[in-house]
């Protein structure tokens, strides 16, 4: 079993789980001085080794790609949703796997360490069934290859205060999360993912639809999770706050 330092990158393996959480704890404490608490980067060990042995989806880019169609997920398509987390959408990189885009919601205190990739699996489907989490997932060919966390802001701990000036979190959108699995990634998903939001935000009540782009996004795909601020604005979203790290973008929904 291994895990991948998210500080330096080395490489640790150990025969079993509980092994290789006490030495990635020792490599914390003797190589970077950590202050996370040992019970966070014990489970940042175990999510990642597990994560490398179940994460079993292609991670080669197709050149080409099949018609993608656009679907809520609901109760008759939970296992769609969970096949993807569990195999595809993070098959290129463990390190993220044990999310679900339970983060937004429930933020850690620190990003780069997390829950048990179990509990967060079980929350999210949780929320999934209460409409507490509401998202879309792509499909091509019949199958899930990517996933938009379209809920209200009013559900995100991380998003609520995104602007404190602006309009009512229950009345917006927040578009917290984009993951497309990396043999469907740059064939236009993501923007087939918010175009259904934007379509179908006014029978859902709302009044706004926000995005959240990096300012400085990294090369690496998956820093594009909230999506590029292009995207955003070749359809009408607005900039309304500029954060450290991202802007606020925002589209009124038009009844």
């Amino acid at each position: 079993m291994k895990v991948k330092c998210f500080d330096c990158d080395e490489v640790i393996e150990a025969d079993s789980l509980e092994m290789l959480a006490d030495v990635f704890v020792t490599h914390g404490i003797r190589i970077h001085s950590w202050e996370y608490p040992e019970e966070a980067i014990r489970n940042y060990a175990c999510n990642y080794a597990e994560a490398v042995e179940r994460l079993t989806g292609d991670t080669a880019r197709k050149e080409e790609i099949g018609e993608i169609t656009i679907h809520p997920v609901t109760k008759d398509s939970i296992d769609d949703w969970l096949h993807f987390f569990d195999h595809d959408g993070f098959a290129d990189n463990p390190g993220w796997a044990s999310c679900y885009c339970l983060q937004p919601h429930l933020p850690t205190t620190d990003e780069n360490l997390d829950r048990p990739w179990r509990e967060s699996r079980s929350i999210m489907v949780k929320r999934l069934l209460k409409g507490e989490t509401f998202g879309y997932l792509a499909y091509v060919d019949n199958k899930p290859v990517g996933w938009v966390n379209a809920s209200l802001c009013s559900e995100y701990k991380l998003l609520q205060q995104s602007d404190p000036n602006g309009p009512e979190s229950a009345s917006i959108i927040g578009i917290s999360c984009f993951v497309v699995a990396p043999p469907y990634r740059r064939h236009g998903i993501a923007s087939a993912l918010l175009d259904r939001v934007i379509a179908d935000a006014a029978s859902r009540g709302a009044l706004w639809i926000e995005g959240y782009p990096r300012n400085k996004p990294e090369s690496k795909d998956d820093a594009h999770f909230r999506g590029p601020s292009s995207m955003y604005t070749n359809r009408g979203f607005q900039p309304v706050v500029v954060r450290g790290r991202d802007t606020v973008m925002r589209l009124q929904v038009h009844y």
